[in-house]
């Protein structure tokens, strides 16, 4: 017999709805520009959730919830994380600042920072996320105060974007709780 089990849903102290709603949030906005595919979305509002992280800033012509395809992948995170859309993601970028968010970009840039380097002082952090084939653009990355970068051993020098926020989400988590 194994002395690993999988744990049923209530065994794993999963917070309702409800108690989600009302508990305190790590200090992280995730930012989803122009972000083509709604099951990128989706899958950035489940990861999101399971960060436990205070919002989702939309902007450009990503696709806002309710969609059938957002809530197919999010599996009601998108009515359990607080979002916003902003049409013109400069102006939402402005609004972060003003709330005290140090914005990082999360691209392949030139001046990059790896990922995983973030300490106290860089909190509370908006992590800004691009389009699937354009990235983030210059006009943004611009405005950040940093560009994360996570390192790529492989021929593609690509992560799916979903894919690349989980891993800057959680990783902001594990550092404001390393050095919060």
């Amino acid at each position: 017999m194994s002395r690993f089990r999988q744990l049923g849903g209530e065994e794993m102290g999963r917070l309702s709805a409800e108690a989600y709603a009302t508990a305190r949030r790590h200090p992280v906005a995730l930012v989803l520009h122009n972000i083509r595919s709604m099951w990128n979305v989706g899958a950035m509002f489940r990861s999101a959730d399971a960060a436990g992280i205070e919002k989702i800033v939309i902007t450009g012509y990503t696709a806002t919830p309710p969609r059938k395809e957002i809530d197919k992948v999010a599996l009601g995170a998108q009515d359990t994380v607080p979002w916003d859309y902003f049409a013109d993601p400069v102006e939402a970028l402005g609004k972060l600042k003003l709330e005290g968010y140090r914005l990082f970009g999360l691209e392949i840039a030139g001046n990059s920072r790896r990922y995983d380097g973030l300490g106290a002082e860089d909190f509370p952090a908006a992590i800004i996320v691009g389009n699937e084939v354009e990235g983030i653009g210059d006009e943004l990355l611009s405005r950040c105060d940093d560009v994360l970068e996570i390192p790529q051993y492989g021929t593609k020098h690509s992560l799916n974007v979903a894919v690349a926020a989980g891993i800057a989400m959680f990783e902001c988590v594990r550092a404001f709780r390393t050095n919060g």
